[in-house]
């Protein structure tokens, strides 16, 4: 636990910019402006769900019980019929943005965390600037930008989504390494 005493400002400071860049990117630049799509007969399809009382939870259509039912005549041509996938609700109520930033922050601290672990296990004090960044800049990508790739393989969300957030991860990533690198211990 000494690396946290070492390098607690570039944990705090590295998830502070990847924030501010967050925010920029979220709400300045519109690159995930597409990212959602509306729902065809969205009133009709609401009306229905609040009529069965669909609550919050990860729903996958159609739904089978087994892996063995998967491969059944009867699932098959549901699959061929459509729609498949998978459906995301939300707690009913405005959106609880202070909590989700909250929560946001607290995962980029985390992240910030575990790329000092592995730099503090991987490099000396007074390491080389560049050495610092690469370690850091690679471990901070693979956390922000790599991990949304099971998004597009297990879940039907689209690869150019997947991309833009990969390319939000590398922005975050390049500022963690350069926080570490500039406060790197002499």
């Amino acid at each position: 636990m000494e690396f946290l005493a070492d390098l607690w400002l570039a944990i705090l400071l590295s998830a502070v910019f990847s924030f501010i860049a967050s925010s920029i990117i979220h709400m300045v630049i519109p690159i995930h402006k597409g990212d959602y799509k509306r729902l065809p007969g969205e009133e009709e399809i609401l009306a229905l769900m609040r009529k069965h009382s669909v609550g919050r939870a990860e729903y996958h259509f159609p739904f089978c019980d087994s892996m063995k039912d998967m491969g059944s005549e009867e699932m098959i041509a549901k699959l061929n019929q459509g729609p498949v996938g998978i459906l995301s609700l939300m707690p009913n109520g405005p959106w609880q943005m202070g909590k989700t930033l909250g929560q946001w922050f607290a995962y980029l601290v985390l992240v910030s965390v575990f790329v000092a672990y592995i730099a503090s296990k991987s490099l000396a004090a007074g390491a080389d600037y560049l050495d610092v960044f690469q370690i850091t800049g690679a471990t901070a990508v693979l956390a922000y930008g790599i991990s949304t790739i099971p998004n597009s393989i297990w879940k039907p969300s689209p690869w150019s989504t997947t991309a833009r957030f990969i390319f939000d991860g590398v922005v975050y990533g390049l500022l963690t390494a350069g926080t570490f690198a500039w406060l790197w211990p002499a």
